[in-house]
Parts: C-alpha cells; sequence; structure tokens
C-alpha cells in the first residue's frame, strides 16, 4: 500500500517503523490505512505477542501529519485532509483499545500525529532525546490526535501552558505530564528493542529502563496553575504579565505570536476534554475542530508561514483576540450530521 512505512514480524514482535527520514517520519494517508491493516491483522495473530513503533533515522519517531499536503488540499476544499483525519482518528482510537502490549519509542521529535501513534499506547517509551510536543497552534490549529485529551489531564494547568504556547517536553515533562510511561537511555535501545522480540515488555524494561532527568516544568506549577486557570485566554495573558517572572514573560509573547482563533477554540477544547469520558468523545470533538479549521483561513495561512514560504509571518483573520467572537468559537464545536466521526456512539 505504501513504501512509507516499514511493517514486519521479528520474533514474537510485530514492528512498525515509519520510514520517511528525509521528512521526520511525517504521516501521509497511506501510511495511516497500512498500519490500520497491519494492526488488525496482528490483534488476532498469536504468533504475534507485541507491537513496536519507532521512527527510521536518528531525528525523531514523528514529526506529526504531512502538513505541506494537508495545506494544499485545504486550499482546493479539504476533502482529502478531511479524510485523512477521520482515518487518522480511527487509528488513534484502535492504538488506545489495542489487546496487546503496544510499546511507542518515543526518541527524538515526536509532534502532532506521532504523539497520536505513540502517546495512546500501553507502553511509552522517552530517551534523551525526545521532544514531545502538541504544536498545532503555531499553524493556526487546534490540538487533536486525542491530544487535547491528554493535555487537558496533564498536571494542574500544564497542559493549558503547553497547548497555548506550544512548548515542548523533555523526557522528564513528557513523564510528568503523562505522555510517557518510561526512560531508556539512547545507549541502551538496541538492548531494548532487541530483546522485545523475545521476552515481554515488562521484561525488557526491568533490564533496560532508567530513572528520567528532571522535570523542568515541575518547578514552575505555582505560577503556571495561578495563570491557566483563567476562564479566558485575555485574561490568562493579563495573569502572565502580571506575575512578575521571566518564564511567564516568555510564555505569554508565544502566546500573542499564535492564531487568536485557534487559541480561543484551544482553550474551550480543553475545558470540554476534561469534561469527557472516553478518547472516543475527545476524538469526535477533535475532527469537529479539524474540519471547521479547514473551512477557515488561518489553517492555509499559518502553514504558509511556518512550513511553504518559511517567512515566520502569518497573517491571522480575525487578528486580534478581541475579534475572535463567541459564535465564531461555538461554531468549531457544532455537530456535523451525516459527516460526524462517530466513534463514541
Amino acid at each position: 500500500m505504501t513504501t512509507d512505512v516499514v511493517l514486519e514480524q521479528v520474533g514474537r514482535l510485530g514492528r512498525i517503523t515509519l520510514d520517511r527520514p528525509r521528512a521526520l517520519n511525517s504521516l501521509t494517508h497511506g501510511m495511516l490505512l497500512a498500519i490500520e491493516e497491519r494492526l488488525t491483522d496482528w490483534a488476532s495473530d498469536d504468533g504475534v505477542e507485541a507491537v513496536l513503533l519507532t521512527g527510521a533515522g536518528e531525528r525523531g519517531l514523528c514529526a506529526g501529519a504531512d502538513i505541506r499536503a494537508l495545506h494544499d488540499d485545504a486550499k482546493l476544499g479539504g476533502a482529502g485532509a478531511r479524510q485523512f483525519f477521520r482515518d487518522e482518528y480511527r487509528l488513534n482510537l484502535l492504538i488506545s483499545r489495542y489487546p496487546k502490549p503496544y510499546v511507542a519509542l518515543m526518541d527524538g521529535i515526536t509532534m502532532g500525529g506521532g504523539v497520536g501513534l505513540s502517546a495512546h499506547g500501553s507502553v511509552r517509551v522517552v530517551t534523551e532525546r525526545s521532544t514531545v510536543a502538541m504544536p498545532e497552534t503555531r499553524i493556526g490549529l487546534v490540538p487533536d490526535v486525542g491530544g487535547s485529551r491528554l493535555l487537558a489531564h496533564a498536571p494542574g494547568e500544564l497542559g493549558t501552558h503547553l497547548a497555548l504556547t506550544a512548548a515542548s517536553m523533555g523526557p522528564g515533562d513528557a513523564l510528568l505530564c503523562g505522555f510517557a510511561d518510561h526512560f531508556v537511555p539512547v545507549a541502551a535501545l538496541p538492548g531494548f528493542t532487541a530483546a522485545l522480540a523475545e521476552v515481554a515488555p515488562a521484561e525488557a524494561l526491568e533490564r533496560y529502563a532508567a530513572e528520567a532527568p528532571e522535570a523542568v516544568l515541575s518547578g514552575q506549577r505555582e505560577w503556571i496553575d495561578a495563570c491557566y486557570a483563567a476562564d479566558t485566554v485575555e485574561e490568562i495573558l493579563t495573569r502572565l504579565d502580571a506575575v512578575g517572572i521571566a518564564e511567564a514573560k516568555e510564555a505569554a509573547e508565544q502566546i500573542r505570536a499564535k492564531s487568536p482563533t485557534s487559541l480561543k477554540v484551544t482553550l474551550a477544547a480543553l475545558r470540554r476534554a476534561r469534561a469527557q469520558r472516553t478518547l472516543a468523545e475527545t476524538l469526535d470533538q477533535e475532527f469537529r475542530i479539524s474540519c471547521a479549521a479547514l473551512d477557515a483561513p488561518d489553517l492555509v495561512e499559518g502553514i504558509r508561514a511556518q512550513v511553504v514560504d518559511k517567512d515566520r509571518d502569518p497573517h491571522w483573520s480575525p487578528a486580534t483576540l478581541a475579534e475572535v467572537t463567541e459564535h465564531q468559537v461555538a461554531g468549531f464545536f457544532a455537530d456535523l450530521g451525516e459527516r460526524e466521526l462517530g466513534l463514541s456512539r
């Protein structure tokens, strides 16, 4: 179906290797479909006792979706992008419910769609090279692939901070915020992956897991929780400006560079996700938001500025938080009728 992902069985282990290293293993539609098909087969194959997800090359597991392709499709109406999101979110849910151990090696850059393929697995491993993020507000989108649920359930307001600033987590912070479970040093990865072909993941982890680096965000909880508990993005910025801490000032600057619409929709999405009982509910919500984003101007503009022209000068519309109305935000959560994803039904 595609040559961009290697699917093979090694001993007792089913191996998924994302194989677009020059593109940081960014996801194509064909890759998603191939992975879903093989995971479905392995689920009922008694010869496969566990699954391992890795990325080719040394730069990262996966930088997310192929957003240039999404940009081009969105300009043509977004039909292909909508189908991409539909199949991607279905795969995220399949991974979260997988009946066998699903080991995700989040080595290097793991962002966006890469988080969707890894952070819903049952065994999530980071290394000292791990850089984990949901950076969607940089491109006029909103955290998706179940990421809004992960962020919503991070301790205190850490997830709100990460979502609005699009900040990255190192291994310690990924563990703190619930995106990962175990730390395995890079030097131990060959032994760890070889062991998975012969023994259960718990035994392989017992051999190779180590103590993770310190979580940077743990020492910033006080001002983060106080500032991001506000009900609006405007009030969050007011609190960040007033708290008198350098990191808070930097966070405010990062937030102000993002799409005003994406910021307001992101905050609303995280608050709603906290109350949702299942990942399926959150994925249904994210599908509505992503479809609405395809019809709004900021997604195409954000990808243009970051990836296509690379001028880093997006012209958001509306341009200010004050211009984004509650009615506009509510439109991103509107029921899609027959086009609903429907995972929670």
